[in-house]
C-alpha cells in the first residue's frame, strides 16, 4: 500500500512538473503561421506611399500592419497574394480597418508612385503601395532580409523579377510578430490577425 501511495505521489509530481514546460509551447502553436515574436531584424522602413506621401512603420501604430514585397508586372505571386489579402480583409468585417496592408515594390524602376495607385488598391481601397529609390529599396530588402533579382527578358525592357514570397505581420504596436508564406490560404492569416487584434 506504502509503495502505491508513492508510486502515485512520484506521478502527481512529475505531472506538476510537465505543467510549466507544456505551457509554453501551447502558447507558441496560437499562431497558425511562422511565430516571429522577438526577431531582431523587419524593424522599419523609410519609403513613400502611393499617394505621394513618406511612410514609416510608425505611421500605422494601433493597427495589425501586413507586409508584402512584389511587382505590379509579376504574372502570378503577386496578385494571388493581394487577392487573398483581400479575402482576408473581407472574413475580417469590421475589424478589417483595424488592418493595414502594404505592398512594397522592388521593381521601383517600373512600378511609379501613379502605377502602384492604379495597381494596389485595385484589391482593396484600403491598402498601399511603398517604393523608394534603388538604394531605399535595397536597404528595406536588407532589413527584411528580402531576396530579390531582376531576370532579363529577350528586350531590355522585358526583364522580370525573382524574389521572396512571403509576408511579414506586425503587432499593433509595430513589432513583427509573424511570417506568413504564400499559398497557405486565407483561413490562417485570419486566425492569427483576429488574436493579434484581440
Amino acid at each position: 500500500m506504502k509503495k502505491l501511495f508513492s508510486l502515485c505521489a512520484l506521478a502527481v509530481l512529475l505531472a506538476a512538473c510537465d505543467k510549466p514546460a507544456s505551457a509554453p509551447s501551447a502558447k507558441a502553436l496560437a499562431f497558425q503561421n511562422t511565430d516571429l515574436t522577438g526577431l531582431a531584424y523587419a524593424r522599419d522602413f523609410a519609403l513613400t506611399d502611393h499617394n505621394g506621401k513618406p511612410r514609416t512603420l510608425a505611421d500605422f501604430k494601433g493597427k495589425v500592419v501586413v507586409v508584402f514585397f512584389g511587382f505590379t508586372q509579376c504574372p502570378d505571386v503577386c496578385p494571388t497574394t493581394m487577392a487573398e489579402m483581400a479575402a482576408v480583409m473581407k472574413e475580417l468585417g469590421p475589424k478589417a480597418d483595424q488592418v493595414q496592408v502594404l505592398f512594397v515594390t522592388i521593381d521601383p524602376a517600373r512600378d511609379t508612385q501613379a502605377l502602384l495607385a492604379q495597381y494596389v488598391p485595385a484589391f482593396d481601397p484600403r491598402f498601399l503601395g511603398l517604393y523608394g529609390d534603388l538604394d531605399a529599396t535595397a536597404r528595406v530588402a536588407k532589413e527584411f532580409k528580402v531576396f530579390y533579382a531582376r531576370v532579363d527578358g529577350k528586350t531590355p525592357g522585358s526583364y522580370s523579377m525573382d524574389h521572396s514570397a512571403a509576408s511579414y505581420v506586425f503587432d499593433r504596436n509595430g513589432k513583427v510578430r509573424l511570417f506568413v508564406r504564400h499559398g497557405n490560404g486565407a483561413g490562417p492569416i485570419v486566425h492569427d490577425i483576429k488574436q493579434l487584434l484581440d
